[in-house]
């Protein structure tokens, strides 16, 4: 059977990192999100932190309305608290991805625990579904993690990719793939689809393709870096030349 096209979400929080480092209106997150789509993304992922620090509410109002014109999906990132679930289901995004988050790290450090945070999770989960929200879980290529996923209801884990694409260690780095590889073909089992992301780039993007159960592919600081060299709309092209030609 011929593999489905997977899917490039593009992130682009890290447009409004550099917007609010001098406090303006430039660069425009919604900007970059427009680009993105013509350029050949398949959906926005944007997380609204709970400190703000770089999407904020009015970012995810223009946001939601843009996907929504354009037809395709906003991958609203969230923490799993009271307030961003009234905002998900303000909003009612395509899907809603819980993710770890802690206000000292530089960026999301690891997978969200749901083994052992089942009756937190658990709820919010059955919330968003019934508000028509697709539910991913943003969590670490483990056996526990995957069956608490699906112990808790969600439709979609997203595999952390940070430790794979760090690791410099040519026999580390594919113990941690076959750690991806076991764990997707886990969640494809139990009835999970497989997304992943975090510190992809042009090299380790097509490696994940290798890994069939993957539907989409999450990247943002890496297109985000790369725009500054060749333009937003070339990176994404690159990108995503680069995955067609690893199927």
């Amino acid at each position: 059977m011929k593999r489905e096209r997977v899917r490039l979400g593009v992130n682009i929080d890290h447009v409004a990192t550099v917007r609010n480092a001098r406090g303006g209106i430039h660069p425009d997150p919604a900007r970059a999100a427009e680009a993105a789509l013509a350029a050949g993304a398949d959906g926005i992922t944007a997380h609204l932190r709970e400190d703000r620090r770089h999407i904020t509410d009015a970012d995810i109002d223009v946001l939601s309305a843009l996907c929504a014109r354009a037809g395709k999906p906003l991958n609203f990132e969230m923490a799993v608290t009271d307030e961003m679930l009234a905002i998900a289901l303000r909003h009612r995004p395509h899907a809603a991805c819980l993710v770890p988050e802690r206000r000292e790290e530089v960026t999301t450090e690891g997978g969200l625990a749901v083994a052992g945070h089942e009756a937190r999770i658990a709820p919010v989960v059955k919330t968003l579904a019934e508000a028509g929200i697709r539910v991913s879980l943003f969590i670490e290529p483990s056996e526990k993690q995957v069956e608490a996923a699906a112990a808790v209801g969600a439709q979609v884990v997203e595999f952390h990719t940070g430790r794979y694409c760090h690791l410099t260690d040519p026999a580390e780095r594919e113990i941690e793939f076959e750690r991806l590889a076991a764990a997707a073909a886990q969640a494809d089992i139990l009835g999970l689809e497989v997304h992943a992301g975090h510190g992809l780039d042009y090299d380790t993007a097509p490696r994940m393709l290798a890994i069939p159960e993957i539907r989409e592919l999450n990247i943002g600081h890496f297109l985000i870096g790369d725009s500054i060299f060749i333009g937003l709309d070339g990176a994404i092209r690159r990108m995503r030349a680069a995955m067609d030609a690893a199927k």
